[in-house]
């Protein structure tokens, strides 16, 4: 019996070469090319094609986006993540889903192997390997970057001349991407060093500061629980929601980000990253819950907030950690209801305002005007309290003297 493999398969240079590879090596193998859309915007009939031409047997194309947002983007931005001080974990986020659909579809269709287009060094072979274990791990796991002779870009582009597998990239210049409708990753090519400057050609999703408006432009997106819901007071699906932040932000040049970044394999990498609405909604989702939530709930938002970011970043998204983090998460931000007002312009995002009515705001606390709520001398005997350690410890410093 010829083995079947399930291979997530998004038609860029690794995963091109990877179906006349596994024919190669694996005799007789049935190939199923899974592609997985997180609006990424790929030609897909093409890429069907494409795969179908280089060797693969069967081709399945799974719409994701809207499960993506909602089930994936949404719960990591409640969550506060960021990675690195940051990253805003588009990539990360992403392959999960891709994994989860590749093993749905390998158990639907007889597979008995998955393989991915991950190379040894990186952090998605973890992603996409951890995904497995948790939803199929009776599955053989195939890696090819972990077994053949191919080891630099160089090589996977002379291999797939040879084999008339048709790509798009070329020796001069190397940039491997990621995108979805969340965001763009860079890597490779100029960007291998850190002391260089990106090049401005490089970036796709976002326009240079020195091109973008003179004229400020105002977006209010509005919350529900802290979950996105409008824009400018108009109630959108998800994927509208981001597609139509996605531009505005770009036309302005807001979310490039450019990062030395800290694998989770050991070593340091340097990429750039586009993140336009993303980067709308990390502002605004910070400033509703900064008018909703209490002090010691947003500190200890805070901190779980970090783990969940190390979670997604290290692909343990199937995981009960994750899952009670959700939990909190829901309690936290239960209040997290109302709208932010940014002011876009020149590559930035200004908080103009912010409205809920579950606001924990009250002006006549807040006011220099004194008023019957607050008695200004009750702080006298919590300073004192508080300060009763500090006192001690300065006393009987000066008694040692």
């Amino acid at each position: 019996m010829s083995l079947k493999i399930a291979l997530a398969y998004s038609g860029g240079l690794d995963t091109s070469i990877i179906i006349p590879w596994l024919k190669e090596h694996y005799r007789g193998a049935k190939i199923v090319a899974v592609i997985g859309d997180v609006g990424q915007g790929d030609d897909y009939d093409r890429m069907r094609q494409k795969a179908l031409t280089t060797g693969a047997d069967e081709v399945v194309v799974a719409d994701l986006v809207s499960e993506f947002i909602t089930g994936y983007i949404w719960p990591t931005l409640r969550a506060g993540c960021v990675y690195d001080y940051k990253y805003l974990l588009g990539t990360s986020m992403a392959r999960p889903i891709i994994a989860k659909k590749q093993v749905e579809v390998a158990l639907a269709t007889g597979c008995q192997a998955l393989a991915h287009g991950c190379t040894g060094k990186g952090n998605d072979q973890v992603r996409f390997e951890l995904t497995y274990k948790a939803l199929a791990p009776e599955l053989k796991v195939i890696a090819p970057w972990r077994e053949w002779d191919i080891r630099s870009r160089e090589d996977a582009i002379a291999y797939a001349r040879e084999h008339n597998v048709p790509i798009e990239q070329t020796v001069a210049k190397i940039y491997s991407r990621d995108q979805n409708i969340w965001h763009i990753s860079h890597e490779g090519g100029a960007l291998e060093d850190p002391s260089l400057e990106p090049p401005e050609d490089m970036w796709l999703l976002t326009r240079s500061i020195t091109d973008a408006p003179e004229k400020p432009e105002y977006v209010t997106i509005g919350f529900e629980r802290g979950t996105p819901v409008s824009v400018n007071g108009k109630r959108l699906p998800a994927v509208e929601l981001l597609t139509l932040l996605n531009q505005r932000a770009g036309e302005h040049g807001i979310g490039r980000i450019d990062l030395v970044e800290n694998r989770f394999v050991g070593m340091k990498s340097h990429g750039a990253y586009e993140t336009p609405g993303g980067t709308l909604l990390v502002t605004a989702q910070r400033e509703i819950e900064a008018l909703t939530v209490d002090r010691s709930t947003a500190e200890m938002k805070q901190q779980l907030g970090l783990e969940y970011a190390r979670l997604v970043y290290n692909g343990l998204w199937f995981t009960p950690l994750r899952e009670a983090l959700d939990a909190f998460m829901d309690r936290a931000l239960a209040q997290a209801t109302g709208e932010v007002r940014l002011k876009l312009h020149k590559g930035h995002a200004l908080v103009a305002g912010r409205t809920s009515p579950q606001s924990l705001y009250s002006d006549t606390l807040a006011s220099f005007t004194m008023g019957e709520l607050y008695d200004q001398k009750d702080a006298e005997g919590f300073i004192n309290i508080v300060g009763l350690p500090i006192k001690m410890q300065a006393l009987l410093a000066r008694e040692r003297q």
